[in-house]
């Protein structure tokens, strides 16, 4: 079952909704709906899944708390309105990719770290790909997302300890050379 974006009456999108989540809200013939595959934004009349929103209601049922009618081709919902399991957005690492990505790169001058950028391309996608519904992909932008963010995060690590041991034998080099140089003086 497709997943719904709708334009309210203030011209704000609103979304996502199942198509018996859409009669809770009062979606209109014209209102304007789009879901993942069409192409541009319908009338709510012209989209055959949501035929149903504007069925008359058989006699004796109250308009208000009809039941939908499904088309031939869909089944009744398992679990009544309210108590659908929805999946939780994955996480989507944007501001430590951002960290990751710039601090380094401001502390350490390592160029290596923009690497991270990667991190925050798959990041920017996690929230877009779920909130069109498409949970799957945005699971995986997030997974690409961590993995990219923790690759900066370890050679950004890897940079400082490089920086860290650089600068320690830099310093016994210089002592050594100052001792030496004592040595021949005497």
């Amino acid at each position: 079952m497709n997943r719904y974006f709708y334009i309210d009456a203030e011209g704000k999108q609103q979304g996502t909704f199942a198509p018996d989540e859409l009669r809770q809200v009062n979606v209109k013939r014209e209102t304007l709906v789009w879901t993942q595959g069409m192409e541009q934004w319908k009338r709510a009349e012209e989209v055959s899944e949501l035929s149903f929103l504007f069925a008359a209601p058989a006699a004796g049922q109250e308009a208000a708390h009809a039941a939908p009618s499904y088309p031939a081709h869909h089944e009744q919902p398992a679990a009544p309105y309210g108590t659908q399991n929805y999946q939780p957005m994955p996480k989507t690492w944007l501001v430590e990719s951002i960290l990751v990505t710039i601090l380094p790169f401001i502390l350490c001058s390592s160029f290596l770290s923009l690497l991270g950028i990667i991190g925050i391309v798959y990041a920017a996608q996690v929230e877009s790909f779920f909130n069109r519904g498409d949970f799957v992909a945005s699971a995986e932008a997030s997974r690409s997302a961590g993995k990219w963010t923790k690759i900066a995060l370890w050679i950004a690590i890897g940079w400082l300890l490089l920086m860290v041991v650089a600068a320690i034998l830099f310093f016994v080099f210089v002592g050594s050379v100052a001792g030496l140089g004592e040595l021949l003086n005497t």
